[in-house]
């Protein structure tokens, strides 16, 4: 089955999911009978919610030129509009900085002005918010993506969608308290449930390479030697407990007790960290960085993907840290360098997510393991970071790579530096 038409047939399943309402529409995290969700959260989150799911449907209108799935983006941003005041946690993945980079999409998609505008008033409201810490301000005093690190990057998308320099001026200061951390990203055992009370992250979502992305980011930003000098620390320390071998690196999930335990997606894994090496690469042009993406790559192909299950690649697949996620990671990983041994690997994730779906009458879903340590715990979710609206979106990317002579746009994440239109440059020249 086509990539596209597999993505159809996820938002028929999530179309089922939806509770219509005065304010809008949003759906339920899973519509199965027991209602089961492996994330369920706040109904307007970019990770499980409707905001994940708002940008799934605006880019199957992309992809397909069919206004209904327009409409099903609209009605989502119209309940996030309506209710985002609701919303406490200020993060990316859970909160109203996620919220705000929906509403802004939406609004650049469409061209109606109240969703750019309704993204504002959550931007302006993040801004309010901000609180002083110590030696500076934030909002969570977490640096990673899922604390402040998230939020300083959703700042500076909507500093730039939407126009207002005062979000980047507060972005960036929130980053310069976070720069003058030791090793930026250091996450213990005692603030993450399952984890030994001293255990150290290096991974992407909860933990040292994601706020290393963040601060070459800002570097990137600002030229700021400060970032770039503490995204190094942050670099300089996940290669120093990597595990490499001929070319090839693997992160571990957590030092000093999981040495040997390598996830491959997105949140803990390899395609995570290599998004910080590609960041470096992308602000710096320093071939080294580039050179460590290629070796996670290459970590992750000798792991036996897509077909092998491992400790770290087990029976899960969604964004977050499965299948979809290693999909995202190698199509941009093409889009960036042309090397088409990138696009086959990708093009064999997504056959395996294709056969792997379950489908009927009710449209596409993926049923899953989502927690590693509860492999019973089997749940098919609607949502984007986990569940079929992010895998849905990965193999519209995959076809939007597919196809260079429409160089059609699709919505990266704040936290992906891959480019947004997935196809090499020269390739476009060439065919073009």
């Amino acid at each position: 089955m086509h990539p596209v038409a597999t993505a159809a047939g996820a938002a028929r399943w999530i179309r089922s999911a939806a509770v219509d309402g005065a304010e809008g529409r949003h759906w339920r995290a899973n519509p199965d009978p027991d209602g089961r969700s492996a994330a369920a959260g706040h109904s307007a989150s970019l990770y499980a919610g409707a905001a994940g799911i708002v940008l799934f449907f605006l880019e199957l209108a992309a992809a397909t030129g069919r206004e209904s799935y327009l409409e099903d983006a609209r009605q989502g941003a119209d309940h996030l509009a309506a209710t985002w005041r609701e919303l406490r946690d200020p993060t990316l993945h859970h909160g109203l900085a996620g919220v705000a980079f929906a509403l802004a999409e939406v609004g650049w998609a469409t061209g109606v002005e109240r969703y750019a505008d309704a993204a504002r008033e959550v931007a302006d409201h993040l801004v309010a918010s901000v609180r002083s810490l110590d030696r500076g301000i934030g909002w969570t005093g977490d640096p990673a993506q899922r604390g402040d690190g998230g939020v300083i990057l959703g700042l500076l998308h909507a500093a730039g969608m939407l126009g207002v320099a005062a979000y980047e001026r507060v972005a960036v200061e929130a980053g310069e308290r976070i720069a003058e951390l030791v090793v930026p990203g250091h996450r213990f055992g005692a603030e993450t449930p399952d984890l030994p009370v001293d255990a150290v992250t290096p991974g992407f979502l909860s933990g040292t390479s994601g706020t290393a992305f963040l601060l070459a980011r800002l570097y990137g930003v600002t030229g700021d030697d400060r970032f770039l000098a503490a995204a190094r620390r942050g670099a300089d320390f996940v290669r120093t407990v990597s595990a490499v071998s001929d070319k090839c690196a693997l992160v571990p999930h957590h030092v000093p007790h999981a040495r040997a335990l390598h996830y491959l997606g997105l949140c803990s894994g390899s395609a995570g960290v290599a998004r910080m090496f590609y960041e470096l690469y992308r602000v710096t042009g320093d071939p080294g960085d580039l050179d460590w993406v290629e070796r996670l790559a290459r970590g992750i192909v000798n792991s036996g993907i897509p077909h092998r299950r491992t400790e770290g690649y087990w029976d899960v697949a969604c964004q977050c840290c499965g299948a979809a996620g290693l999909l995202e990671f190698f199509v941009g990983l093409w889009a960036a360098t042309g090397d088409p041994a990138h696009l086959k690997v990708a093009e064999e994730v997504a056959a395996d997510l294709i056969v792997r779906a379950r489908h009927d009458e009710r449209g596409h879903r993926w049923y899953q393991a989502y927690r590693r340590l509860r492999p019973g715990e089997i749940t098919a979710d609607t949502g984007y970071l986990v569940g079929a609206a992010g895998i849905g979106a990965a193999l519209l990317h995959l076809a939007a790579a597919r196809e260079p002579t429409t160089c059609r746009r699709v919505i990266l994440l704040p936290d992906n530096p891959f480019p947004a239109i997935p196809v090499p440059v020269e390739q476009w020249r060439q065919e073009i």
